[in-house]
């Protein structure tokens, strides 16, 4: 007979490196788990239902997302019990179709790939990178420096983010972390206008969350859930990732706790898009490599952490007026580049450049 403490202690350790499981909403479902409550939950009764709902813990899949050593601070319970909880509420919503089976076969994955959602960057050539646009259940990064066009590129996919699927939108709204101060409403308000939207309408649909620190930009990664919930969005953007963290964290000594908090904020949200089935987007800085005496010296600031947690990873530079994306790192796409520009229509294909007239005025602003 299987010991069962021994059971509990291989489970919290699967618990413990992301949830390991394959949590993944189905691509088809519009409400997440609205019908299912805490004390559906087996082993959950009034009482640790209070301690979950006072640590922010308000649905059964915002537990199936946390961590088990996290869960155990925030209720007072040995890690063994919180273990125990999360595969709970996976099992509960694996029961109720929400969630997938631990293993399925190749061909059903091939089919769920292709029922995904897709945004347009608002460039044909750039989305031909992407293979037809960001794509939900997937981190997409884009990084360079300043001017590079990242901000442009994250203002874009809010204006077409809320336009229909078939114009190659999301038909939903749109979450906007900046940590940067770089969002521009009227900026936003710009692109609309040129691309034909509705302004106000693409307005209220952007959520945008100004972060101050570091502790803060965690805290709003904790509740992301709900709030994908509470806006209906299927877009994040997190403009930029470690801006916070760089800045405050500096010298040898504070690299290991500002790695280790980095990952468990990439980590959260890898499993949000895959459970909420939303597309995420985030920002990176670079630096320079000065060992580097070939090629380009400029690599991604955040090392192996960011790098290993990115689904897909672009590389944008400036070239003269325009702008070049180049694929880093993806399971699948071509490693190939693009060469798009940036206008009033927010990103935009070079070749279509000349047959719109340009208004631009000295108010523009441009990264």
């Amino acid at each position: 007979m299987v010991d069962k403490k021994s059971h509990i202690e291989n489970e919290l350790d699967n618990s413990n490196n992301v949830n390991e499981d394959i949590i993944r909403m189905d691509p088809s479902s519009e409400s997440p788990a609205l019908d299912l409550e805490i004390q559906d939950i087996e082993g959950i009764g009034p009482t640790t239902a209070k301690k979950l709902k006072e640590a922010g813990i308000i649905s059964v899949m915002d537990l199936a997302v946390t961590s088990a050593d996290e869960l155990a601070v925030e209720i007072n319970a040995s890690k063994d019990s919180a273990a125990a909880f999360i595969m709970a509420a996976q099992k509960l919503l694996r029961d109720s179709n929400v969630l997938e089976k631990e293993f399925i076969t190749a061909d059903v994955a091939l089919e769920k790939r292709r029922s995904m959602l897709r945004c347009s960057t608002g460039s044909k050539v750039l989305d031909e990178l992407l293979l037809g646009g960001i794509e939900t259940q997937a981190v997409t990064e884009f990084y360079g420096e300043f001017g590079s066009g990242k901000s442009q590129i994250c203002h874009t996919l809010c204006a077409i983010a809320r336009q229909p699927t078939e114009a190659v939108g999301l038909d939903s709204n749109v979450i906007y972390i900046d940590t940067e101060g770089t969002f521009r409403p009227e900026r936003l308000n710009q692109i609309a206008r040129a691309r034909g939207f509705d302004p106000t309408h693409v307005l209220k649909s952007v959520a945008v969350c100004k972060v101050y620190n570091s502790s803060h930009l965690e805290l709003i990664i904790k509740d992301l859930g709900k709030y994908i919930n509470d806006f209906k969005a299927k877009l994040i953007i997190i403009d930029s990732i470690i801006s916070l963290h760089r800045a405050e964290f500096s010298g040898r000594g504070t690299l290991a706790d500002r790695q280790q908090r980095l990952n468990s904020i990439l980590h959260k949200l890898i499993r949000l898009s895959e459970i909420y089935n939303v597309a995420i987007v985030i920002t990176n800085q670079v630096q320079s490599s000065p060992d580097t005496f070939f090629g380009d010296p400029t690599k991604a600031a955040g090392g192996n952490v960011l790098g290993h947690a990115s689904t897909y990873r672009i590389y944008l530079r400036k070239s003269g007026e325009n702008r070049i994306a180049k694929m880093i790192d993806s399971p699948y796409h071509p490693y190939s580049d693009a060469r798009f520009t940036v206008n009033e229509r927010g990103t935009d294909d070079i070749e279509d450049v000349k047959k719109i007239s340009k208004k631009a005025s000295k108010d523009e602003i441009f990264e």
